[in-house]
């Protein structure tokens, strides 16, 4: 499950957002939140929602969506073992 982190947790980063955008400080801390959420995902769930998107997105067969997502996982902030198409099909079918 996503762990809640405080903001005051990264002020830092957030001190960096204010300095370097136009954000105010409270919606730096949002998207700090946001960024954190979306990396906290485990690799399970990451390959169930980017299956669901590209299915949706329409055009794509499953065997190019499974390499597509193949492709992306290493450029996730910690990459995952390196897994099989056929290993990413278990994930979402079981």
């Amino acid at each position: 499950m996503l762990e809640r982190r405080s903001p005051s947790s990264h002020d830092d980063l957030v001190d960096h957002l204010v300095r370097s955008t136009a954000l105010p400080r409270g919606e730096a801390a949002r998207v700090v939140l946001d960024v954190l959420a979306y990396f906290d995902e485990t690799t399970d769930e990451f390959v169930r929602r980017r299956h669901r998107e590209l299915q949706a997105g329409g055009g794509a067969t499953n065997p190019e969506i499974f390499e597509r997502i193949a492709a992306e996982l290493p450029h996730r902030a910690v990459a995952p073992p390196e897994l099989s198409l056929r290993q990413l099909r278990r994930i979402v079918y079981g």
